[in-house]
């Protein structure tokens, strides 16, 4: 484990090879689970502002579910964006190849939103958990990410480096020159 400034970093995210690889996994991640994604309090607002501009992207289904409520709470007490089908997110579209998609991101490509998607699902397999005097950055290593580790290891590309975006976002620009200075540093 890393310290940088408040947060406690697993060696995992500079040591494990990761790349998404869509065209094989269709976005399960999106998909699969016991629990919608995990939503910052500050986020709620932001999916009230996206909601009227996905619709568009969404089945019935979703935007029933949406219109009931567009986040619940989790059996930990945190916010998480609604299910449907009993696993997979709400605000998932397939597209013409059956691979799942969020429809805030294809919102915000499409230039109709500012907000790109939930920060967790941009961090996604980094874990963001928050403590009383820290913040854990872990990696969560699944199955289902098989072949995103297989393509990150052809590709020879460190799961920060590929998430360079969304950490950026999350922590800023000064946290994560401080994380590439460590990964040389561990390197030498």
């Amino acid at each position: 484990m890393l310290q940088i400034h408040d947060t406690i970093v697993s060696e995992d995210i500079l040591n494990r090879k990761f790349v998404c690889d869509l065209k094989s996994c269709k976005g399960i991640c999106c998909v699969v689970g016991d629990a919608g994604a995990p939503l910052d309090e500050d986020e709620l607002e932001q999916l009230e502002y996206v909601f009227p501009y996905v619709k568009k992207y969404l089945r019935e289904i979703s935007i029933e579910a949406l219109e009931k409520d567009l986040y619940t709470i989790d059996s930990d007490g945190d916010f998480v964006t609604q299910l449907v089908n009993g696993n997979e997110c709400a605000f998932v579209f397939f597209d013409e190849n059956n691979i799942a998609k969020c429809s805030i991101e294809q919102a915000y490509l499409d230039g109709k939103v500012s907000f790109k998607k939930p920060i967790s699902c941009h961090l996604f397999p980094i874990r963001i958990k928050k403590y009383k005097s820290f913040v854990a950055v872990n990696y969560e290593g699944l199955d289902i990410c098989k072949d995103a580790c297989e393509l990150g290891k052809k590709l020879e590309v460190k799961t920060y480096v590929f998430l360079k975006e969304p950490l950026i976002r999350k922590f800023g620009e000064n946290w994560y020159k401080e994380l590439e200075l460590v990964d040389k540093q561990l390197k030498q």
